[in-house]
């Protein structure tokens, strides 16, 4: 396969990459981000300096022009679409740059897979969302299955639900071959810092309080980023056009949760002693439509793709911890 990846310098985009370039089935990898305030190309250290088979092109997906020419140059086969808008609180602050990224920036990608109404350049295209497309869960309800409707409450998460719709749209009208992913809260090495686990590593690390919004009980579940990377290579490979598959594990926890446990293995990494640093916990204003809970159940992926997570969630919380520590340290 002649594989693009876009926003591959991002967080999640840089482990896929790093998980698949040495796969035999990946003749080429073509990275295609435009390297905004999230990207880090440092995340591909070895890999973008001197690999083969890989190729960085910097290119926006809101130039249309420049998206054709990226697949037509490569010749590409297979897409796996991670490039977007990603950070909450910045789509509630400047909503229009994700529109235009997310919506718009996914309508060139599909249109440039297209040579005419039904040819297609592209013979599988993997488009990742998110949870957030469902909206908010009771503390009772039943976990999000793939039926469940589309419910955003962030224009983040709107954003995210009208990309999806629109490849929806084109696998019913023109046959285009597609499937979608929506996967939980990711966490690992080289996320950005204004993601929740970052934050509080950071704040941790200066001493300085961690904020919290409202009253820190709003729940999301959690899965290594690793894991997130094989479960995208089955869909890749083996997923059906048309289909939406939930990526998740289970381990969901509130914020608050979360947070004291990231607490307790800092002070366990450094010494301290047990609870000093969750005098550092700062409940501040909530958010506006901030959801309450997100959980997403994983059956179809787990039977149709025979994935299953492999890492262990607190071993992977704490190899974390212990690397944000020698990373500080050098």
């Amino acid at each position: 396969m002649n594989l693009l990846i876009t926003g591959g310098a991002g967080f999640i985009g840089s482990h896929v990459i790093r998980s698949w370039m040495d796969k035999p089935e990946v003749a080429k990898l073509v990275n295609l981000d435009c390297l905004t305030y999230a990207a880090n190309l440092g995340r591909l250290d070895g890999i973008h300096e001197q690999h083969p088979r890989y190729v960085f092109e910097k290119a926006d997906l809101r130039d249309a022009a420049a998206v054709r020419g990226v697949i037509k140059r490569h010749e590409i086969t297979h897409i796996v679409h991670l490039a977007a808008e990603t950070h909450v609180d910045r789509s509630i602050t400047g909503p229009g740059d994700f529109l235009h990224t997310n919506v718009l920036g996914t309508f060139h990608l599909l249109e440039a897979c297209r040579s005419s109404d039904f040819e297609f350049r592209v013979s599988n295209f993997v488009h990742v969302s998110t949870d957030e497309v469902y909206g908010s869960l009771g503390p009772d309800d039943d976990a999000f299955t793939e039926e469940s409707p589309l419910l955003p409450n962030s224009p983040y998460s709107a954003s995210k639900a009208a990309a999806d719709h629109l490849v929806r749209s084109y696998v019913r009208t023109y046959g285009f071959p597609a499937a979608i992913t929506r996967c939980v809260n990711n966490f690992g090495p080289g996320q950005h810092e204004e993601k929740l686990i970052p934050t509080v590593l950071r704040c941790l690390a200066e001493r300085r309080p961690i904020p919290v919004y409202g009253d820190g009980f709003n729940m999301r579940e959690w899965l290594p980023v690793r894991d997130h990377a094989d479960a995208l290579w089955r869909v890749l490979c083996a997923g059906k056009s048309g289909a939406v598959y939930n990526i998740g594990a289970g381990h969901e926890l509130a914020n608050l949760d979360l947070i004291g446990r990231l607490c307790d293995l800092h002070d366990e990494a450094r010494q301290r002693p047990c609870g000093e640093s969750r005098q550092l916990i700062s409940f501040v204003t909530d958010r506006p439509g901030h959801d309450r809970r997100y959980a997403v159940n994983s059956d179809k992926i787990r039977a149709d793709l025979s994935w299953h997570p492999a890492q262990d969630f607190d071993t992977a919380l704490r190899a974390l911890v212990l690397e944000f520590k020698l990373q500080l340290v050098q």
